[in-house]
């Protein structure tokens, strides 16, 4: 067997990792983008401390998945406001690191619209500036910090895009648990989902190889044990820590194989239905995990391995997992139709992340 894995991320893991931003940034000026609350709890604060005169600008108005609608102005101030700033450095959840994914690269002039020509495939983008990452993740669950994509979204047209390019890999990625202590509980949850998600989307991928599946495979197995954990503990580090460790092993899984089918299930769901993305991904896992089932001996033995328990017994005990935090798992609980659920599903398994499935057609039932 001859397979390849590729992580050029400099990762750094702990409590008090933060206090080596200005080692990492070198004497670069650097643009800080962050979240609206980061202000109100305190970090934005404890940032502007931390860089010091190293902070050329903040960009704190990043929402939820971002929408070009929202990214245009921003980005068009960003290029032509400071453009010899030469990193940026992302604290907060996916759609911060998201958000400073669109702005590190652009090409000749800086025009916003050529980015989102290229994304919607209307004509090439060639980037010509990029400018160095360092992702500080907030959240445990993303694995934005670790991969080179990034999900923008054009409500307007009601589609989503996925920036990929080699130069959206961030250069270092800062995991502290320390900066999840204020996270809500509702985000928590969304997040850890999201990180037992991306785990077990590498393994039934197509793109699996050994080096991921041991990282899914821990993922899997500590964000089972931890995620409950945490849920009733939120004030606890060494349970951050170790959720965040989990996200990280989950973020280093799928940055060689990408998502598979329940991640392309999700965005329709976020984009129609206005579901958080932890959820949107994580509600159809025992259907899709029940699906992946036999479809290859080798994936068989790791989805064993990762869950711990016969595949007979695991849909339903996944399910049953899922369900024990407060997230439903059918369709229907957010009110799709059989009809609706099945054209989803069908579209979702032609999609570019569908593909990396290894159940290929499958059975077209949605209960």
């Amino acid at each position: 067997m001859t397979f390849h894995y590729f992580n050029p991320v400099q990762s750094t893991y702990g409590a008090g990792a933060l206090s080596s931003l200005p080692k990492l940034l070198a004497g670069r000026r650097a643009a800080l983008v962050t979240f609206q609350e980061a202000r109100a709890i305190g970090l934005l604060g404890r940032l502007e401390a931390v860089l010091g005169d190293a902070l050329a600008c903040v960009i704190d108005n990043v929402r939820p998945n971002p929408d070009v609608a929202e990214l245009a102005a921003t980005y068009a101030q960003f290029w032509r406001a400071h453009p010899q700033v030469e990193a940026i450095v992302a604290v907060g959840g996916g759609s911060v690191i998201d958000t400073a994914k669109a702005l590190m690269v652009a090409g000749e002039g800086a025009r916003f619209d050529d980015l989102v020509a290229g994304l919607a495939g209307e004509r090439p983008f060639v980037p010509v500036h990029a400018k160095m990452l360092i992702a500080v993740p907030t959240t445990a669950g993303t694995g934005s910090e670790v991969t080179p994509w990034a999900t923008i979204w054009d409500r307007g047209r009601q589609r989503k895009y996925s920036l990929h390019l080699a130069q959206t890999w961030p250069r270092h990625a800062l995991i502290d648990p320390e900066l999840m202590l204020s996270l809500p509980a509702a985000v928590t949850l969304q997040s850890g989902l999201d990180a037992l998600s991306h785990a077990l989307e590498s393994i039934w991928n197509v793109n699996a190889n050994p080096v991921s599946d041991t990282f899914a495979v821990t993922a899997v197995r500590d964000t089972l044990e931890v995620l409950p954990q945490l849920m009733g503990r939120l004030d606890d580090v060494a349970l951050r820590g170790r959720m965040a460790l989990a996200a990280l092993k989950a973020g280093m899984a799928f940055s060689n194989t990408k998502t598979a089918l329940a991640h392309s299930i999700s965005y329709e769901m976020t984009l129609r239905y206005g579901l958080p993305h932890g959820i949107a991904c994580s509600f159809p896992l025992p259907l899709v995990l029940e699906r992946a089932i036999g479809r290859r001996a080798d994936r068989d033995a790791v989805l064993a391995q990762a869950l711990g328990l016969p595949l007979a017994e695991a849909p339903r005990r996944l399910a049953a997992f899922i369900e024990s935090l407060g997230v439903k798992t059918r369709f229907a609980d957010y009110g799709v139709g059989e009809d609706e659920a099945r054209r989803m599903l069908l579209q979702a398994l032609s999609g570019a992340r569908g593909r990396n499935f290894i159940g290929g057609a499958i059975a077209q039932d949605t209960a």
